[in-house]
């Protein structure tokens, strides 16, 4: 079930996080450059995964993606976020934002990690990003009683660039230059792994201060942030039930592996410090899910 991929992703994953906690001067210099890694995540989930094969998806899944987008962006983030109101109501913004957030740009490279529905994960990874800039706000406005003033048009316009533009360039290397495309299928993985250390090292530089001033609070939102991994795990195996495993994984992933940077940007924007830390460390359970994903998917074969 651990293969040395995952060793290697696991130690890049975490020695790249400790690089920006200990050495936040030299890491700090990749911080203005997620959302264009986010696009180069989307690019390599797309080299697998054809324009037809999302068109069937959209086609013979309707009912299960109206189904799943209701569950990721209204009612799941409502019942965590009431959840965290009764039994630690400190964290209970810091919840309701993670869990409302859209589906990630890197999850549909996680769904072909652990034997996906990979076409599944890429639909919601567009519908709930053109959604979420109407729901999050509408959903904070309501239970919060505070309004983000965020720019729909320039939300709008960042979230088509990062998904359509690798959408187009994908399509546009399979029709000009199909064998530079499968060069650089060929070396996803590496590649994969070389955007997880910059975008480790950007975020968790903006966080080395605050890393060693409130080492207690640290561990305390790591072990929320946690908590919250746990509690989409299992609800994404669950809603999905009767359908096949590898929707099941699918359901997983869409809920767990949400755009966590995203997060961080509007968190220390809107609110204290407390909401973006555990956004930031959601970067191990976002990671750690892999490992339980596949041996479910193994188990449930």
């Amino acid at each position: 079930m651990f293969r040395l991929n995952d060793l290697i992703l696991l130690i890049v994953i975490f020695s790249s996080m400790l690089g920006g906690i200990l050495l936040p001067a030299w890491a700090s210099v990749f911080r203005p450059y997620p959302v264009y890694l986010m696009m180069l995540f989307l690019f390599l989930s797309f080299l697998s995964i054809s324009m037809g094969d999302i068109r069937d998806t959209l086609r013979h899944h309707a009912p299960t993606l109206i189904w799943l987008s209701f569950l990721k962006l209204i009612l799941v983030p409502l019942a965590v976020y009431l959840i965290f109101k009764a039994v630690y109501p400190s964290y209970a913004t810091a919840a309701l934002l993670l869990t409302g957030i859209s589906t990630g740009v890197v999850a549909p490279f996680i769904s072909t990690l652990v034997n996906a529905n990979a076409h599944l994960v890429l639909v919601m990874v567009v519908i709930s990003s053109l959604l979420v800039p109407f729901t999050l706000p509408a959903l904070v406005e309501v239970l919060l009683g505070r309004t983000i003033e965020i720019s729909l048009t320039g939300m709008m316009r960042t979230l088509c660039m990062v998904i359509f533009v690798p959408i187009l360039a994908v399509e546009t290397l399979r029709r000009v230059a199909p064998a530079a495309l499968e060069s650089i299928h060929r070396r996803r993985f590496p590649i994969s792994l070389a955007i997880f250390a910059i975008i480790n090292l950007g975020v968790f530089s903006g966080y080395s201060e605050f890393f060693f001033q409130n080492p207690a609070t640290i561990l305390e939102a790591t072990c929320v942030a946690i908590a919250l991994g746990g509690i989409y795990l299992v609800v994404g195996l669950f809603i999905l039930w009767r359908a096949p495993v590898e929707d099941r994984i699918a359901s997983a992933i869409i809920l767990g592996n949400m755009n966590n940077v995203l997060v961080i940007v509007l968190a220390s924007q809107f609110f204290g410090p407390l909401e973006p830390t555990v956004a930031a460390m959601y970067m191990i359970p976002f990671f750690g899910l892999i490992l339980p994903l596949r041996g479910y998917s193994r188990l449930a074969k």
